[in-house]
């Protein structure tokens, strides 16, 4: 336990930051164990062995292995942790590997802790994507995809499959595992995980194969609808979540439809909860009708873990383990997160329940994402990505990147009177309060493992004002006692005060969804208090995954600044530390709508997402209720304007689309709107339909800054359960004091002017629409004629 009041003073923190990565970089040593492969070259049998033949296709070699297999061999190998098959050279392979915003040691296929021991620890996700910058996403998981595999030639690793990334939707603000996702917009989560898949995976941005082998294999879960874990009585194993056809193709759906088919993502996760009475891992129209035929998915599909004995256990779907092993292997699954499988497969073969062809497709489906990854082609070191070394793990450049993030992601939210920036080397005392402060392990979020190195916003904070004053404030982030006399006397002996306050995984984690949106115990009265007291407005930071109702800040002439830092990963610190003192202009924007207390009202187990009577809505698309912060909102130590330059079309032609159907507005029957209908979003006339838009984005200030732009499209007079509005792209830009540039979009009305109907069919509605930047909007119109 710190002492209440202290002093300290450090050197630069970022230099410290940098410095660090030359002691983080491992040396792998010379008796380093060789990672698992099979054909060996130097096993004379290997030569017998079709599936060691790289000349053959992927499948053929797929299936010639699961052919020289026994029924008990077969059986063993539907579990993540598969053991080796010593007669044919295949060793032992671990399905479960993590590597949500870096390379973790959550799962059982990584472990770093012998020549490895840490990795770069990028931010949480949903600060990640609050810097709407999907080459930044990119990047992200190129890095990962490197680390990762630098892990593996190191041999400290038992697979290369990563269950990453999480694209369910950050439906409801209490969810534990928001923190986890790009957010609430479903275009958003679906380019976030095209961008980090594509990166993890090893092809280039635009989605071309550099080589045929894998560099990673990412997993996209949970699939589907899954947004709950445990909020009052209700847990994820039980749940039964009620979807509507409308929800599901407009909301739910279309980022595991961007991951597949734009993607090619080589897994799915399954998720836990049931979609309307069926389990997912046990619906074959989710798993095989749509993700293997409407969507093309080429790959593996994993349970949750335990996901497949909760179908018969806890939700009683099936009536006994073998008919739960039956549903899932039916549906499309391939592998069980558990042991489910191996216990009760065999038995249920033997009854007459599952087909041995249901097992080889699955077991065919997993040897193949292993041969894509390179597996099965012999020694490592002599293959595609057999140079990437341990320099690739917590590199100088991933180090950077992982700093640029944070400062990308960071948002400020208030910034009264031009508070911020602070006078850089005119400050000459600091008062820093808050249990979240200096706990440099909060930084990380979940799913993290080892970084490569650790600096609280404390730490950074000192290094720019050497006369810096600490209180930890509360006696934890829960705040059950708040040390609130020592904390007004720490700030009145300060010219400045930052608190850093929020919540961490004690308050907001799997398996863990909040009741309130409040800050924790005793901390707005820590706050408020410490605010009045001080010589002039303090700033607030606040860490913290999902949104808090902070209305009373808002409002509070006391508190002139307000700062969310997400779970901002290694570098936050430090970001943090440059963003208060102007060494970083932040630019970063909400990608949730942050709600006030009263939405606890809602239940969670409410899936909606349009308003009905007494029923607000949720998201910004479609949430009629009051808000702390909107989606998108965002300050800048500058600002920008934006100009329409360029529209190429005022008018869209449509008819060419499909059929028109003309349908009564439900809130309105004597009002008839026609619609064209699009059955298939990649059809020819929907690819060559393009609607193109320049928009001149000025700087019109004197700090230069990165800036995400974001195009909204609405209707004029949208029709009920049509979007207020809805984002159709976003750019991020740097930009000099006074400079201007031209950003162009790109849109395909097939994709972007379409909304679902009540029967889950997207449509496009004739009518004029307005596209959106900032507060400049230019009409266009849809005709059907």
């Amino acid at each position: 336990m710190r002492p209440p009041l202290h002093r300290r003073r450090s050197a630069n923190a970022a230099a410290a930051y940098f410095a660090a990565a030359l002691l983080a970089v491992a040396v792998v040593a010379a008796g380093a164990e060789e990672p698992p492969y099979a054909c060996d070259k130097s096993r004379p049998q290997t030569t017998t062995f079709r599936f060691c033949n790289r000349k053959l296709s992927i499948r053929e070699r797929a299936k010639d292995v699961v052919g020289r297999l026994s029924l008990d061999e077969k059986v063993a190998q539907l579990v993540n942790t598969a053991p080796s098959i010593p007669r044919l050279g295949i060793p032992a392979y671990e399905w479960w590997s993590e590597a949500l915003h870096g390379v973790a040691d959550v799962g059982y296929g990584i472990f770093l802790n012998t020549s490895i021991k840490a990795a770069t620890s990028f931010p949480q996700v949903v600060l990640t994507a609050a810097s709407f910058d999907s080459r930044l996403w990119y990047k992200i998981g190129r890095a990962i995809g490197a680390e990762a595999r630098a892990v593996y030639n190191a041999g400290q690793a038992q697979g290369m499959t990563f269950w990453a990334p999480n694209i369910n939707i950050f439906r409801d603000p209490r969810w534990g595992r928001g923190q986890e996702t790009p957010g609430e917009d479903p275009m958003v989560t679906g380019k976030y995980a095209v961008a980090f898949v594509r990166g993890l995976q090893g092809d280039t941005f635009d989605g071309q194969r550099r080589v045929s082998t894998l560099q990673a294999s990412a997993c996209c879960k949970h699939f589907t609808a899954y947004d709950l874990d445990r909020w009052n009585d209700v847990t994820r194993y039980v749940f039964d979540a009620h979807v509507s056809p409308q929800d599901m193709a407009d909301t739910y759906q279309p980022p595991f439809e961007s991951c597949i088919r734009h993607a090619r993502a080589s897994g799915i996760m399954c998720a836990y909860n049931r979609v309307n009475g069926v389990p997912n891992c046990g619906n074959y129209d989710l798993l095989t009708t749509t993700a293997r035929g409407k969507w093309a998915f080429d790959g593996y599909i994993t349970s949750d873990c335990d996901a497949v004995s909760i179908i018969y256990d806890a939700q009683g779907y099936a009536k006994t383990p073998e008919d739960a092993v039956a549903d899932v292997l039916k549906a499309g699954m391939d592998v069980n997160c558990g042991s489910y499988l191996q216990k009760y497969t065999k038995s249920a073969v033997q009854q007459g329940k599952v087909d041995q062809a249901q097992i080889d497709r699955a077991l065919e489906n997993l040897f193949a994402v292993r041969m894509r990854l390179g597996l099965f082609d012999g020694t490592p070191s002599k293959l595609v990505y057999g140079s990437v070394g341990p320099d690739q793990v917590c590199s100088p450049e991933h180090r950077y990147l992982a700093l640029k993030a944070a400062q990308s992601g960071i948002v400020l939210l208030k910034n009264d009177a031009k508070l911020l920036p602070f006078p850089k080397g005119k400050t000459p005392s600091l008062a820093v309060i808050g249990p979240n402060a200096d706990a440099a392990e909060t930084l990380l979020g979940n799913y993290h493992g080892p970084p490569c190195i650790k600096i609280s916003p404390l730490r950074a904070l000192q290094s720019y004002v050497k006369n810096t004053r600490y209180l930890q404030g509360c006696d934890n982030v829960a705040c059950s006692f708040a040390s609130i006399q020592d904390a007004v006397k720490v700030a009145q002996g300060a010219e400045y005060v930052v608190m850093v306050m929020g919540l961490d995984q004690t308050q907001e984690r799997e398996d863990h969804d909040r009741t309130d949106l409040l800050l924790p115990g005793q901390q707005q009265n820590l706050i408020t208090a410490v605010a009045k007291a001080a010589k002039r407005p303090i700033v607030l930071v606040l860490l913290c995954g999902g949104p808090v109702d902070v209305t009373f800040a808002k409002l509070d002439p006391h508190i002139g600044a307000i700062i969310w830092a997400g779970y901002p990963g290694e570098a936050g610190g430090v970001a943090l530390a440059q963003v208060i003192f102007g060494d970083h202009n932040p630019g970063g924007k909400l990608p949730v709508t942050w709600y006030p207390k009263e939405f606890v009202k809602v239940p969670m187990t409410n899936m909606r997402m349009r308003p009905s009577s007494g029923y607000p809505g949720r998201t910004y698309k479609f949430y009629q209720g009051t808000k702390v912060f909107e989606f998108g909102h965002g300050l800048s130590y500058t600002s920008y304007s934006y100009e329409f330059s360029k529209v190429s079309h005022k008018e869209l032609h449509l008819n060419a689309l499909g059929n028109v159907v003309q349908m009564a507005d439900r809130s309105d029957s004597s009002t008839q709107r026609r619609y064209v209908v699009v059955s298939d979003t990649e059809s020819e006339p929907c690819t060559a339909m393009k609607l193109t838009a320049s928009v001149r984005v000025s700087n019109e200030g004197e700090m230069k800054g990165t800036h995400p732009v974001l195009l909204f499209v609405k209707q004029e007079n949208p029709s009920n359960g049509s979007p207020m509005k809805k984002l159709v792209g976003f750019e991020s830009v740097e930009l000099g004091s006074r400079e201007t540039t031209q950003v162009e979009f790109e849109m395909r009305p097939c994709e972007h002017l379409t909304t679902a109907n009540e029967d889950g069919v997207m449509a496009i509605e004739e009518g004029s629409h307005l596209l959106m930047v900032g507060d400049n909007q230019f009409p266009i119109t849809i005709l059907l004629d």
